[in-house]
């Protein structure tokens, strides 16, 4: 065990782990350099072509110590330095910097001892730096600072040291100062993390325990459950036991990743690799969960027959009583909820299948099916934020090859009819007449702000135009201010958030819980486009709000729509009565180009040909609506 080093990068976007994460794996020679490529463990075309990690990415190295760092004052606890030369087995877990990926960073910093935390020295310390930092202090990790890009012309090197040396309380001299593209002092930064990181505290002689923290799935080996092994061993083909789900499985296989995946004989305590389970029902296997070895106290083996005495069926529930499950992660809240709607409705079961296997892979993911007028059966879905919505819609349109419909976001409401009865309503498609409701309730939610006091004034600003209602406002710290409100949690979901990390600059962070449903004075707003409903515009808002969030939508379909061969009204009605109206103009179209010269009788029954035809079209032609524009809509 005192081989085992298990480690993450944790930093604010774009702050080089990636490259740093590259730099580890040409040290370690785990790639090698004829198949290496930049920001290779971002294996995503998505992540390739943004130059952001969306997915945590586990990788196994093997490294030695050089032995210039063998003396004993600068190693770090009881006489490592006699070891120097041996071989030690690092797992390395790569996280992503954006806010809208931080319940990555939370499950990965479960699973490890230690984490280098990164700064780039031409932007200093920022929101997500401070926010890794707090939840690797909460796990008691230990930290290693590094400042990066320090060969950039622009970099405040100095400074951001202090900065950094000032957030985590130690001496300046304990920052490395490295350029991950240029190796600089990377191979001291990476055996550092091999002196001051600790050992895996295990137990060997334990039963089985492995605590889940991702999961993919495979056609062939059933869902691959990638964990941290806590307790004791598993062997290849052995019984496995999922306690939160109660579901048995084989091991298939085990092994490790490399960052391909690598089989092996067996997973021992205080190593991160994968448990291929056998198992094919999505949701069975679930993140967060524990799974232990199913051995019967017993010298008969549960593979060696198929029917169980009733003696053996006590003996395994007993067993399940003892093995306690490790503490598992809490649930993500979603930020930002939408509705994705596949555009044929052949498609539905191709989308639930896909959202199915893609939430075993992103556990922020949260859908449920509902169905709208106009375009059939679809999935209300939780995500953490427009960022966060935006890639799970592109994964989906690219892995299932399908078009995807996206929608307003939208929260339930409850009517009180004319019956006194209360209903439930999922979706604006169900809103019914006004005359059929006796009273309308919307969710409100307790909503909790930490921010900086120098963007204090913008934040209140934005509390103010959502119509949040002040409760209280404590001193979080010298610099920082909390502020509690209450709000209805339309406003909240509405890109509150994204609005927040715009006028504190990311600073400032935000927590919401439900309060209670309170009575409001809601209506239903359509959105006509060339004179047709587009239900997956239509939007429940409050009605003194209905005039100026309707001129805020139309007037941005004006701005996103592509142009058409005709002038399309685009309008926002409330019961039949519109409320606010823009046009979006024809397509110019030269048709006198080709003539050159000639009787102007000749120009001008083309023109009028021209002018006949876009009434028709006008008359008849449907305007589709194209899908980055309900997502420049979602993001306000």
């Amino acid at each position: 065990m005192d081989k085992i080093r298990n480690f993450v990068i944790i930093s604010h976007i774009d702050h080089g782990k990636s490259t740093l994460a590259d730099r580890f794996l040409e040290l370690t020679q785990t790639v090698p350099k004829a198949k290496m490529r930049q920001q290779y463990l971002d294996s995503m075309d998505l992540e390739q072509e943004r130059g952001i990690t969306i997915k945590m990415h586990p990788v196994r190295m093997n490294y030695k110590l050089p032995t210039t760092n063998a003396e004993p004052h600068k190693v770090g606890r009881g006489g490592r330095g006699g070891e120097a030369s041996a071989t030690y087995q690092l797992n390395l877990i790569d996280t992503p910097g954006h806010v809208d990926f931080s319940y990555e960073v939370s499950r990965a910093l479960a699973c490890v001892d230690g984490a280098i935390l990164l700064v780039d020295a031409t932007k200093g310390i920022q929101a997500q730096t401070i926010a890794n930092m707090e939840q690797a202090q909460k796990q008691n990790l230990v930290i290693v600072p590094a400042v990066n890009k320090i060969d950039l012309p622009q970099a405040r090197v100095s400074q951001t040291k202090t900065e950094l040396a000032n957030l985590l309380h130690v001496a300046e001299d304990k920052v490395f100062e490295i350029s991950a593209k240029h190796d600089t002092n990377v191979e001291q930064l990476l055996s550092a993390v091999v002196e001051q990181v600790p050992e895996p505290k295990v137990a060997l002689q334990k039963p089985f325990r492995a605590l889940i923290f991702d999961s993919k799935y495979d056609p062939y080996k059933g869902i691959l459950a990638f964990v941290r092994v806590f307790e004791g061993e598993l062997a290849s083909g052995e019984k496995i036991y999922l306690l939160s789900n109660k579901t048995e499985g084989v091991a298939k296989e085990v092994g490790y990743f490399s960052p391909e995946l690598v089989p092996q004989k067996t997973l021992k305590a205080g190593e991160i690799g994968y448990i291929a389970t056998g198992i094919k029902e999505l949701g069975k296997v679930r993140v967060g969960d524990t799974i232990t070895n199913f051995r019967l106290p017993s010298s008969t083996k549960p593979s060696e027959t198929r029917e169980e005495t009733k003696s053996q069926r006590a003996s395994i529930s007993n067993f399940q009583t003892k093995v306690e499950p490790l503490a598992g992660y809490k649930e993500p809240k979603p930020m930002v909820f939408a509705s994705l709607y596949p555009q044929n409705q052949d498609d539905f079961d191709v989308l639930k299948d896909g959202l199915s296997k893609l939430k075993l892979n992103d556990a922020s993911l949260t859908f449920e099916q509902e169905s709208k007028e106009g375009l059939g059966r679809g999935f209300r879905c939780g995500f953490l934020g427009a960022l966060h919505a935006e890639i799970i819609s592109e994964r989906l349109r690219r892995e299932l090859g399908i078009t995807i419909v996206v929608t307003n976001p939208q929260v339930v409401y409850k009517i009180i009819n004319q019956k006194n009865k209360e209903v439930s309503i999922y979706s604006s498609g169900d809103w019914p007449e006004p005359q059929q409701i006796k009273e309308a309730k919307e969710p409100w939610v307790r909503l909790e702000i930490i921010s900086p006091n120098a963007y204090l004034g913008g934040v209140l600003e934005l509390l103010k135009s959502s119509k949040a209602a002040h409760v209280e406002q404590l001193t979080f710290g010298s610099e920082r201010t909390l502020l509690i409100y209450e709000s209805p949690l339309r406003a909240v979901i509405s890109g509150f958030y994204d609005k927040l990390k715009g006028v504190s600059q990311g600073f400032a962070s935000m927590n919401y819980e439900f309060l209670e449903y309170r009575a409001a004075d809601l209506v239903k707003m359509d959105i006509l486009v060339a004179g047709r409903r587009e239900e997956a515009l239509s939007k429940i808002v409050s009605k003194e709000e209905a005039s100026s969030e309707g001129r805020k939508i139309v007037q941005k379909l004006r701005e996103t729509l592509p142009p058409q061969l005709f002038s399309v009204p685009l309008q926002a009605a409330l019961s039949g009565k519109i409320i606010a109206r823009e046009t979006l103009r024809a397509k110019g179209k030269d048709v006198l180009a080709p003539l050159y010269g000639g009787d102007y009788t000749r120009k001008r029954k083309l023109l009028e040909r021209q002018k006949k035809g876009k009434k028709e079209l006008k008359e008849k032609g449907r305007v589709r609506i194209p899908q980055n524009v309900f997502f420049e809509l979602f993001k306000g």
